[in-house]
């Protein structure tokens, strides 16, 4: 997806205050699939991983969603999208990502350049499974964000909901698509506008209040 830039950047801290959790419903929020959250606290960091989507392109940096996330939770938010890159790239990088950001929570939103690329679905699920096996050896928390196939009616991959169920793992389902789907969010066939981004953002923040995180 786009132009490759290997680099990843913190969102600025924003000292607004968090969000009371509320009840949680597993079930009836955007997504589907595992159990619920633990909150987060003062200065837990959300690490926001994945490709294009991530990083933003199609809009300027401060309307990436990272950063607009950031300002709705009032937590630092660590924006490590990278342009470009595969499961199988995002999995040898996630490791000293962690490292250097010590996140509390992952936002896993990763595996569009496998489907555009028509890789082997197959491995991008063991990378993704990977991914998830590797923050959670590091007590960090995932939710998963799912990428639709090529198909212009599609939610996401099967694969995302079968590592949701695997693992218990709480899944964003069908945001990439809904959003893709809308021409007024999109900068391109694949990428958003910053009006995009932004509802990408405030869909993630309410997920991640009505699943307790938040």
């Amino acid at each position: 997806m786009g132009r490759i830039n290997r680099g990843w950047t913190n969102a600025r801290r924003w000292p607004g205050p968090r969000w009371p959790a509320i009840v949680l419903l597993t079930l009836l929020v955007t997504g589907c699939g595992g159990g619920a959250l633990e909150p987060l606290g003062p200065g837990d960091v959300i690490l926001a991983f994945g490709d294009s989507l991530t990083e933003g392109v199609g809009a300027t940096e401060e309307n990436s969603y990272p950063v607009q996330l950031e300002a709705l939770s009032g937590l630092p938010v660590v924006n490590a999208g990278v342009s470009g890159e595969t499961t199988a790239e995002g999995r040898e990088r996630l490791a000293e990502v962690l490292e250097d950001t010590q996140p509390s929570l992952v936002i896993l939103l990763t595996g569009g350049n496998d489907v555009l690329r028509n890789q082997d679905l197959e491995e991008a699920r063991r990378n993704l499974a990977a991914m998830i096996e590797m923050s959670r050896e590091r007590g960090v928390q995932v939710v998963l964000v799912g990428v639709p196939e090529k198909s212009l009616f599609s939610r996401s991959a099967p694969i995302y909901g079968e590592l949701a169920e695997e693992y218990d793992l709480p899944l964003i389902d069908g945001l990439v698509a809904s959003l893709l789907r809308r021409p007024g969010y999109k900068s391109d066939a694949v990428h958003l506008n910053a009006d995009g981004y932004r509802e990408m953002a405030e869909r993630i923040h309410r997920f991640l209040v009505e699943e307790g995180a938040l």
